[in-house]
């Protein structure tokens, strides 16, 4: 597998295991939702739909401050940008994938596109469309494309925090 992206200020580097947190420390469980998106209808409400549901099970949601729910709306409109740029350039979604790991959620869509997303620039606020991926760009701790050798389509993923004032991640 492979991890391509444009460098950004604040890149936190490849995935490699040397970017895990070693130490005494019990491991933090990963929660993982799947939703298959290949031939269905409505496909951007039911990601989000889907993925409000995992926020909701996981204690993002109810938010009971500005803070939280801001995050939670973050996490929905970037779910949003990545399907909808799935939609438009990359032949559709196959799959989206929400996951949670301590303070961190993980979004994954795949498809069978060979397109390379990556923020318009020099980005253009006053202007209709090609905000997507600058929006996910702003939104996120860090974003990607991963692609397996061999295998058609790719799987773009975003990594956002979880608010500061969330305890520990819910039973899946």
């Amino acid at each position: 597998m492979s991890t391509t992206r444009p460098s950004l200020p604040g890149d936190r580097g490849p995935e490699t295991d040397a970017n895990v947190a070693q130490g005494p420390l019990a491991p933090v469980e990963r929660l993982v939702r799947k939703l298959g998106l290949a031939d269905a209808t409505g496909i951007v409400p039911m990601a989000r739909d889907f993925t409000r549901q995992a926020l909701y099970d996981w204690g993002w949601l109810p938010a009971p401050n500005a803070e939280r729910r801001a995050a939670a709306e973050d996490v929905l409109l970037v779910v949003s940008e990545l399907v909808t740029n799935a939609c438009l350039h990359a032949d559709g979604p196959q799959e989206l994938r929400v996951g949670a790991q301590g303070k961190v959620l993980r979004l994954e869509v795949a498809d069978k596109g060979a397109g390379e997303p990556a923020p318009r620039t020099p980005h253009r606020a006053g202007r209709p469309g090609g905000h997507g991926m600058f929006i996910v760009q702003r939104l996120c701790l860090d974003w990607g494309v991963l692609r397996v050798p061999g295998v058609p389509g790719k799987t773009v993923w975003a990594e956002l925090a979880a608010p500061d004032d969330l305890g520990a991640t819910a039973t899946s």
